[in-house]
């Protein structure tokens, strides 16, 4: 059985809330532990995000129960009617989240038939409590930087040798299943990547930057095109002189691509290759003209390729 570091920081932070709420005397001070085993969450930002959208929830809440409570007394028909416009008005306002903890304090209220300044006081004591222990719980979180470097060198080098078996392909028989597996593999292994970066970003609380997810969103837009690229292939029958150019660039990007490359230099050689098509001879059969439609359609689509690393560099660099 594995014990997961959540794990062992709510099993510290609860009982702490627990402590805290009956060192002050507070009522039902069960509640701030319970509080706090719903707000640890797995990184700082989520965990910041819950605490002040419970605090208002609870706010929300307690104007409600008010209003009903004073018109119809402290009754199961009162607290009926502020289910029905409590729970619609907090996801409206995207605090759906604190709707189960809020009202169970709010049944305090509804059982001790009072709605005193010391009983809300109370109440609001419980979650600041419960939320504020499950902050703190937070404040530690191991550092996954480096893990997600080494994530971006192995999808630079997945990627480097993907495009060399590509280019591969242009002049030689190939199994393009193999290279459509590497590609959907390639395609998972960013995806759990950006995932970690996400993770990551999150526990940052004070940097808007999302630079390592926004390079795996780039890199999976990448793979995305080099699918697309590999259904031309599996298609394609062009002779060794009609694919020389696109080898060779695929060639030269597989030895350049790197996370620092902004795209100018391959993109200056896209445009001296697309002028090099334009000067080209129209084909004189039938064949010869599917051929080149499809080298010039996988030419755009490298193109594309190109362009989203070259977009993502400018966007980094402002």
């Amino acid at each position: 059985m594995k014990i997961g570091l959540r794990t062992i920081k709510t099993a510290i932070a609860a009982p702490i809330a627990l402590m805290l709420a009956n060192m002050l005397g507070l009522e039902s001070a069960t509640a701030a532990a319970i509080i706090t085993v719903l707000s640890v969450t797995n990184t700082k930002r989520s965990t910041a995000k819950t605490a002040v959208n419970r605090v208002v929830s609870l706010t929300l809440a307690t104007a409600i129960a008010a209003l009903f409570f004073s018109l119809f007394g402290f009754t199961a028909f009162a607290f009926g009617l502020y289910l029905l416009l409590f729970i619609p008005l907090s996801v409206q306002m995207k605090i759906g989240e604190g709707i189960s903890v809020s009202s169970v304090l709010i049944t305090h209220y509804l059982a001790s038939e009072s709605l005193a300044p010391s009983l809300i006081l109370n109440e609001y004591l419980l979650m600041i409590i419960g939320v504020g222990c499950a902050l703190v719980a937070n404040l530690y979180m191991p550092n996954t930087e480096k893990k997600i470097k080494e994530d971006q060198q192995v999808v630079e080098v997945m990627m480097k040798k993907l495009l060399s078996k590509m280019s591969d392909s242009l002049n030689q028989i190939t199994s393009e299943e193999v290279l459509i597996e590497e590609c959907q593999s390639l395609a998972q292994f960013i995806k759990q990547a950006q995932k970690r970066a996400l993770q990551f970003e999150e526990n940052r609380l004070w940097s808007p930057i999302s630079y390592y997810f926004e390079y795996f969103a780039m890199r999976r837009l990448q793979v995305k095109n080099m699918s697309d690229m590999l259904q031309v292939l599996i298609q394609l029958d062009a002779t060794e002189s009609e694919a020389q150019e696109l080898h060779e660039l695929f060639d030269f990007t597989a030895e350049t691509l790197a996370e620092d490359n902004d795209g100018q230099e391959i993109l200056r050689k896209i445009e001296e290759t697309y002028q090099r098509y334009r000067e080209k001879e129209l084909p004189e059969n039938r064949q010869a003209f599917e051929n080149r439609a499809m080298l010039f359609h996988l030419f755009q689509l490298f193109q594309d390729f190109i362009e989203i690393k070259a977009g993502f560099y400018r966007d980094m660099t402002r």
